[in-house]
């Protein structure tokens, strides 16, 4: 077994050594697919325990010796975001198993976010019920990507936020999967694409975006109903989305 620990938490090393044999009997789900997700309470620290699934043997292969464990890049990233003043949940260890020599489990230790709001909320809503929180999170978005920062999977459920004072406040999760370097308006404008809602959700969307990084509004609108239109249509089709940002 390999663990990483984050050295601010170096009072929480016992609890994360036994995360393996503890993990199925302790803890409440939060979420349950290819991978799952579970909460803990330790010193009245909530605490956020990503399991991911063991790797089909292929893959089991790259990640032993080739490619960095989705747990290493989600305990590595994080720190990127911090430094740059955005928000994302804490790191506090990775773990990896092995076995015949190949990667098994892995897991990937947090602080809980305490934000209980997600972007799954504005699927449906209409405009006038989410205008405030759209200009603010195009706003937040064109930082992200001024910064240079881009999340892959910039999907509802890997977007929370809370009102707080006044002012909206988002933390970005699950970003094991990040490209950081120049975001033009082609590869920003597909970055909404994995987003719900209505069509007026998006309009307004990429214009504030547009106005936020200097971008033509009428051309940041087109791009991202056509990224919009394209990944959900292949998405119905069952074949995986990597767009073509040269159009």
């Amino acid at each position: 077994m390999k663990i990483v620990l984050n050295p601010a938490f170096e009072s929480l090393r016992s609890f994360v050594e036994e995360i393996p044999q503890n993990f199925e009997k302790e803890g409440y789900t939060i979420y349950k697919g290819r991978n799952e997700i579970k909460v803990f309470k330790v010193d009245e620290i909530e605490i956020n325990v990503k399991r991911y699934k063991i790797p089909i043997l292929v893959n089991r292969i790259i990640y032993t010796f080739f490619r960095k464990t989705k747990g290493v890049r989600a305990f590595k990233y994080p720190r990127r975001l911090l430094i740059q003043g955005f928000e994302t949940p804490e790191p506090i260890a990775y773990i990896e198993l092995k076995r015949w020599g190949l990667i098994n489990f892995s897991f990937f230790i947090s602080v809980h976010s305490p934000y209980s709001h997600s972007f799954y909320e504005f699927g449906n809503a209409h405009i006038d019920e989410c205008k405030e929180i759209v200009i603010a999170f195009a706003r937040f978005t064109a930082q992200l990507h001024d910064s240079g920062i881009y999340h892959k999977d910039y999907s509802p459920g890997n977007i929370l936020f809370e009102k707080i004072n006044g002012e909206f406040h988002f933390s970005l999760v699950d970003i094991n999967r990040m490209y950081f370097g120049k975001v033009g308006i082609k590869k920003g404008c597909a970055n909404f694409a994995r987003l719900w809602g209505q069509t007026d959700f998006f309009v307004l969307l990429a214009e504030e975006y547009a106005k936020a990084r200097g971008f033509d509004k009428e051309e940041c609108i087109r791009l991202v109903l056509k990224m919009r239109n394209k990944f959900w249509k292949r998405l119905k089709g069952k074949h995986p989305v990597e767009f073509d940002l040269d159009i």
